[in-house]
């Protein structure tokens, strides 16, 4: 107890795990199919009850669209072929979804490491960029706001 939360940001494309699907396996899934080694680590150091943003890229879509929590730390499952997962479960979708191209334009971000790495899966946010995100989304259901 008294560990701090950590934010982080989970990308997945609409077509392979959309916000739908994951409210609509009661909310649980686990976050799983990571190869890169950065964004491993980085989901090694996801503690229980951190929150994550839920951010659909792609082509089509890129874009934070709710948020999630770490529900399991990370372990390894055989089904994933010596890979590793976390599990996470729904909190709430954004009041408003936040584009790809709004966080860009907005002064509050310059720096966000989601720039700057663009390609990693997982990645983390600092708190201040946390904060910035949600009040541009009018938060998200379960925020107690």
């Amino acid at each position: 107890m008294g560990e701090k939360t950590e934010y982080w940001l989970l990308k997945t494309e609409p077509g392979e795990w959309s916000w739908s699907d994951q409210e609509s396996n009661g909310g649980i899934s686990k976050w799983d199919g990571v190869k890169n080694k950065q964004a491993q680590k980085y989901m090694k150091s996801m503690k229980i009850g951190d929150l994550c943003f839920f951010y659909h890229s792609g082509s089509k879509a890129r874009r934070v669209v709710g948020v999630v929590s770490v529900t399991r730390e990370w372990y390894t499952d055989d089904d994933e072929g010596g890979g590793g997962t976390v599990d996470v479960k729904a909190v709430g979708e954004m009041r408003r979804v936040v584009e790809l191209a709004e966080m860009k334009r907005d002064e509050g971000l310059k720096g966000f490491v989601l720039f700057k790495q663009p390609r990693l899966s997982v990645v983390p946010v600092e708190k201040g960029f946390w904060d910035r995100i949600c009040e541009i989304g009018g938060g998200f259901e379960g925020d107690a706001e």
